[in-house]
């Protein structure tokens, strides 16, 4: 990384900035509104549906794996666990490799519903959008979008050491 400093950005930059902050801020409620329909749809609430997304996404592993992931306690996400469970979202089995732990996957029905909630209705809606674009330019999205990830991923780090430091002083 250069340590030289960067150039101000020009008024037609700042205002594609801008532009952009505004758009993706715009997506993120836009997800959190379709987020919130398919947690009503399933009957889930909105953690038991990121825990089962991840389970969705990356498949079977233990509740512990899946805790971390969530960033939710263990405590925590036993009742998750339990509740989707008794959703028929999710389901404990024993660990092929190791008998005595158990795993935690989701069912046949929790890809079902995903499929008819989510991945096929999007396909169909971002097909004609994701034609438009060159293999090079989806590349850049993957990219950019990645990076994305991984900056909210600083940032909520960063908020979760400025939300201890405020418990540390309440307490």
């Amino acid at each position: 990384m250069s340590s030289e400093p960067l150039e101000p950005p020009s008024p037609e930059r700042r205002r594609l900035y801008a532009e952009l902050g505004g758009e993706v801020r715009a997506n993120q409620r836009a997800t959190d509104v379709v987020d919130d329909l398919v947690c009503e749809l399933l009957g889930v609430n909105r953690t038991d549906a990121r825990c089962l997304d991840i389970l969705e996404q990356d498949g079977s592993m233990s509740a512990g794996d899946l805790a971390q992931a969530s960033r939710l306690t263990t405590g925590a996400i036993t009742a998750v666990i339990d509740r989707l469970e008794r959703a028929g979202y999710a389901r404990r089995v024993p660990d092929p490799s190791d008998r005595r732990r158990v795993l935690v996957e989701p069912t046949p029905m929790a890809f079902e519903t995903a499929n008819e909630l989510m991945a096929e209705p999007m396909r169909r809606l971002y097909m004609p959008l994701a034609s438009r674009y060159s293999e090079d330019q989806l590349r850049m999205f993957i990219e950019f979008t990645r990076e994305g990830r991984e900056l909210q991923e600083q940032h909520a780090e960063w908020l979760r050491a400025r939300l201890n430091e405020r418990r540390a002083k309440g307490a």
